[in-house]
């Protein structure tokens, strides 16, 4: 079967052999396609990730061999997410089930990048839902990373009146914008790229750009009175975007770290203790997350409809060079 491996500076394709359940609990599904994830691009660049390893996890994908005491069955086309809590450990008894060691260690085999992976009896039981005929598999594919936005959202204990800011429009951003929206929650956003400004706006979440920090900070008062956003949301990888966190926050205000920065810089210690801001990070779902997230992406209540750039696996070196330059929001692989 064909898979996309990292091969030093590349991502190249190699056939192995098939895998098989082999009495196996669980099943062998058919990728149909895999979004590529920001993680994805970190491993890639950073070189987090072994020669030979199969990157990809936000798989759509048709059931080929099952070995399960599920209801689903040869031919579903399922989404899944690729780890698993424990539910027992002294992480998932505090809710911290991305911590969890039993998470860290479950996975997708070999990986979403592949014609053919295993899905593990675990992943059908908690993770793994039938996808409906009303969705496309590209808006679908948001399902795992929809699932870390309300993991986010909910850590961060808003109020119904709160007035919250998403820093940075990538795919992540528009996507926790509008999970935000959906939720019932005023979102403004910034970023630095003006056609990004322009799909966030168009989505209906006002959007400014940041580039001109005085004026941005400017807007920013004018929209919440003076006091500032009760909330920010750090979708992006910037370091100077912690400036942007750190200006538009109100007194008593979050803000939530979603996103890893080049020189891992931090927040000042005056700035928090003196405003009495409250500092979080948020990194992945929990099984419970990734069902309302997909509550929300079939109802249609989070539409990311027409947001992904589909490539052939044959065009996968493509596609991460263009994610990497910013030339497009989300790379979605066709893989069957």
């Amino acid at each position: 079967m064909k898979t996309a491996q990292v091969n030093g500076e590349n991502i190249v394709l190699k056939e192995i052999e098939d895998i098989k359940l082999n009495g196996k609990k669980g099943a062998i599904v058919k990728v149909l396609g895999c979004g590529l994830c920001g993680s994805d691009i970190v491993k890639f660049r950073h070189k987090l990730a072994k020669d030979g390893a199969v990157l990809g996890h936000e798989i759509v994908a048709v059931i080929d061999e099952i070995n399960s005491d599920t209801d689903f069955n040869k031919g579903d086309k399922i989404v899944t997410s690729h780890h698993i809590p424990c539910f027992e450990c002294t992480y998932c008894m505090h809710g911290n089930y991305s911590m969890c060691q039993h998470f860290k260690v479950t996975n997708i085999i070999p990986g979403g990048f592949s014609e053919k992976v295993f899905v593990s009896e675990e992943h059908l039981k908690n993770v793994a839902y039938k996808v409906p005929n009303n969705i496309t598999d590209e808006e679908i594919s948001f399902y795992e990373p929809l699932g870390c936005c309300i993991r986010a959202i909910k850590r961060c204990s808003l109020q119904n009146e709160d007035k919250i800011l998403v820093v940075g429009l990538g795919s992540i951003g528009l996507l926790m914008s509008e999970a935000l929206k959906a939720l019932g929650y005023k979102v403004f956003a910034c970023d630095l790229l003006e056609n990004r400004i322009k799909i966030a706006n168009d989505k209906g979440i006002e959007a400014f750009n940041s580039l001109d920090i005085n004026n941005f900070e400017r807007i920013i008062k004018e929209k919440t009175e003076g006091f500032g956003v009760d909330a920010v949301f750090m979708t992006s990888g910037a370091d100077k975007a912690i400036d942007v966190a750190l200006n538009s926050v109100k007194m008593g205000g979050k803000i939530l770290v979603f996103s890893s920065t080049p020189n891992n810089m931090g927040y000042a210690n005056n700035e928090i203790y003196y405003k009495e801001l409250t500092v979080l990070g948020s990194y992945s779902p929990s099984p419970k997350d990734l069902e309302e997230s997909f509550e929300l992406l079939t109802s249609g209540k989070v539409n990311m409809q027409g947001l992904s750039s589909i490539y052939e696996i044959e065009d996968i070196q493509k596609a991460f060079n263009d994610t990497i330059s910013n030339k497009i929001l989300k790379a979605y692989i066709k893989i069957g």
